[in-house]
């Protein structure tokens, strides 16, 4: 069961009998806080998965052409579909943990038994790992793009938003 960031303080509390901390209601007001920056985030990323993901595709095999070269693991169209639907997969499930302030969802839903999958099929985790660098790239250059937003120090935000994909790709790579 994933919890986002509230549940979670409140079932650590709870657990523990406790009533909640200062330090942690301090932290869940600076979640609230940041309500409006992580909704632009998650929008602005949301809008632009597609060109994400075909982006970081293509400079990927721009990279490492011998994907999609014969015999590659991206070489033919069904095998380039599950590469981009993959991608695609892992990148929801990074706007998921940064709308909820928590990688649970990313962890319990996407990453888990990730690389044991894409050994057992062959698909080199290391260039998975390149290809998620690749989308946190882009996402992050859309992310820090001043114009339409709410107005603020995003630096936070963006350093989480960061971590979920680093850790996206340290659990394939």
């Amino acid at each position: 069961m994933t919890l986002d960031v509230f549940s979670k303080v409140v079932s650590q509390a709870d657990a523990r009998g406790e009533f909640l901390s200062t330090e942690q209601l301090d932290a869940l007001a600076a979640v609230v806080a940041s309500g409006s920056k992580r909704l632009d985030t998650v929008n602005r990323i949301t809008s632009n998965a597609k060109v994400i993901v075909t982006n970081a595709a293509r400079a990927l095999f721009e990279e490492q052409p011998q994907l999609i070269a014969n015999g590659g693991n991206a070489y033919t169209n069904r095998r380039m579909a599950a590469c981009l639907r993959d991608m695609e997969i892992i990148l929801r499930y990074v706007t998921y943990a940064a709308l909820a302030g928590d990688s649970s969802v990313l962890d319990d839903r996407c990453l888990n038994g990730l690389r044991e999958t894409y050994q057992s099929l062959g698909t080199p985790g290391a260039s998975v790992a390149v290809g998620i660098g690749k989308m946190k790239e882009a996402a992050i250059s859309i992310v820090n793009d001043p114009n339409g937003i709410t107005k603020g120090d995003c630096a936070s935000l963006v350093s989480e938003l960061a971590s979920y994909f680093d850790r996206a790709a340290a659990a394939v790579g």
